[in-house]
């Protein structure tokens, strides 16, 4: 039988990338097919334009509060949105550079334009050619999952799809959705000067976030102006004239509130249509593509990774993700997937991030012999100089003093966290990190401050110091 390819990925997203890139390292030949932009969600509408979104809002909220450093500015700052936008954009354009179709094949891998069908387990079908590969890894991505409300498809409603492709700045816009995305979107629009309104079924915002973080991180959002209503639900979206009504619900009965826009956040879904995967008896669910715990879909030569599998819809675990697969899928005795060491950072103002478990996971788990040493923001001298002050550490232990999770609120806690992400995947004690010298100051101290807790709590419960601190005390009875 003769193949074009040893492997064809279809999906040039994030896990795509890394899954071609690998196996032309180890020496396949390999093809991406991608029916849109290569670079997927992450590149073009999802972390991306989003952060360089956070960073124009982030510098805004700066501008406004010059005086507060003793500077100040001749004239009245203005913000042009349409500009902020043009800066989005070009950010995008920018990182796409880096993995145009010509980037790569340059490479030497393969870029096939448009949607693939597949045949047979062996056969794709794309824009009526067929190709054919010895392996497969289907890494097609996720889509923003639209709910059912009475009257949203008469609106205009925005997604993460085609928010960045404003041409400027609502001055009102309600968010559906309090989720990762939705607080995002929340923090940099409101500090572009949008008014923002976030509507959440949930008691609270970030439901998979630590409770304690989450109601300190609200409360901030709250004091910073966003309207932030939980154990709401929207019911009905209308237009009145060049403007949106939104119905909501919550105990209390029905509110209206009236924006210029709304943005849709409450989930993604799996990109599968239109690949014929019933034809070929590739299982799938509601959540996506069905695998094993090496990323083998139910055809044993066609492997799946990243959104279109889950759990976890991240970009860094479609690379993750990626590696596995693409080992799989090339060679044989490849390694297994494990979560055990999942990491995330929710770019809100403060940052928010997260690795393991809980306090409240942990603790229905393994009860109350968990350990929490905690470090507020406000007591790192960094904080202090940055004006920083709001933030909490959590760093969860096990009863043998190893972390088992980490929760993090505050200033550059997507960067602080991997300290101790590399203890917990090394398994490391938590008071070992005491023993490291942290440079002076900085966010990094926190990690230093929460383990010299739990050194000091070791060393009181150490025998000999036991043995030292009961002799200790009887010579000083004897003295009395």
């Amino acid at each position: 039988m003769v193949f074009d390819y040893d492997l064809i990925v279809i999906g040039g997203g994030s896990g795509g990338l890394v899954a071609s890139k690998l196996a032309l390292g180890l020496g396949k030949s390999v093809a991406i097919v991608e029916k849109d932009r290569l670079g997927g969600e992450c590149t073009n509408t999802g972390c991306v334009p989003s952060k360089a979104l956070i960073k124009c809002g982030q510098v805004a909220r700066d501008a406004q509060n010059l005086n507060k450093y003793g500077l100040s500015n001749q004239g009245a700052i203005a913000l042009n949105t349409d500009k902020v936008m043009d800066h989005v954009r070009s950010i995008i354009q920018e990182v796409y550079q880096t993995h145009t179709p010509e980037k790569l094949r340059e490479t030497g891998i393969g870029v096939i334009k448009g949607a693939a069908r597949f045949i047979d387990r062996n056969t794709i079908e794309v824009g009526g050619k067929r190709v054919r590969a010895k392996k497969f890894i289907i890494t097609t991505g996720s889509s923003p999952f639209v709910p059912s409300i009475d009257g949203l498809d008469t609106v205009d409603y925005l997604t993460n799809e085609n928010l960045f492709e404003l041409d400027t700045l609502p001055e009102s816009i309600v968010i559906i959705g309090g989720g990762a995305i939705g607080a995002e979107m929340a923090c940099a629009l409101n500090n572009l000067g949008v008014k923002v309104t976030i509507v959440e079924m949930q008691d609270r915002m970030l439901v998979h976030e630590d409770e304690e973080l989450v109601e300190i991180l609200q409360a901030h959002l709250r004091e910073q102006g966003i309207t932030i209503l939980t154990n709401t639900a929207v019911v009905q979206v209308a237009k009145d004239g060049e403007r949106v009504v939104i119905t909501c619900k919550d105990e209390k009965g029905n509110q209206d509130v009236l924006t210029e826009k709304v943005l849709v956040a409450v989930g993604r879904q799996p990109n599968l249509d239109g690949l014929n995967l019933d034809g070929i008896g590739v299982k799938t669910n509601k959540r996506g593509i069905e695998t094993n715990n090496k990323l083998q879909t139910s055809v044993p030569n066609i492997y799946a990774c990243g959104d279109v599998v889950g759990p976890y819809q991240f970009s860094h675990m479609a690379f993750y993700q990626a590696v596995i697969a693409g080992r799989n899928a090339l060679f044989p005795f490849g390694p297994k997937l494990n979560y055990d060491n999942v990491i995330w950072c929710t770019f809100t103002g403060p940052e928010l991030a997260h690795a393991g478990l809980t306090e409240q996971e942990a603790r229905k788990k393994f009860g109350d012999s968990i350990q929490v040493f905690r470090k507020p923001y406000s007591e790192l001298d960094r904080s202090k100089t940055d004006d920083t002050m709001v933030g909490l550490g959590k760093f969860i232990c096990d009863k043998s003093g190893r972390l088992i999770g980490v929760q993090i609120l505050g200033a550059r806690a997507g960067e602080v966290i991997h300290e101790v992400q590399l203890g917990k995947y090394y398994n490391i004690k938590f008071a070992k990190f005491y023993n490291v010298i942290h440079a002076y100051p900085t966010y990094s101290e926190l990690v230093w401050h929460a383990a010299r807790m739990a050194y000091v709590e070791g060393l009181k419960n150490h025998p000999v110091v036991k043995i030292a601190n009961k002799i200790s005390g009887l010579f000083r009875s004897k003295k009395k």
